[in-house]
């Protein structure tokens, strides 16, 4: 398996580069969505407690 891998990066040397890059788009897809989604979160919080706050009891 090792010299399979060996083989295959020494017959199309970019290939590195390729998976370095998929990988670094996948990881700038997550931490937007990741940061986007909690923005979401907080938001929807303080509109909860603006709403429970103005009911009248």
């Amino acid at each position: 398996m090792e010299t399979a891998m060996s083989d295959l990066f020494d017959e199309y040397p970019m290939l590195i580069f390729a998976l370095e890059s998929l990988l670094a788009l996948f990881l700038l897809v997550f931490i937007v969505v990741w940061t986007s989604s909690g923005k979401k979160k907080t938001a929807r919080a303080k509109s909860a407690k603006v709403s429970q706050s103005q009911e009248p009891q």
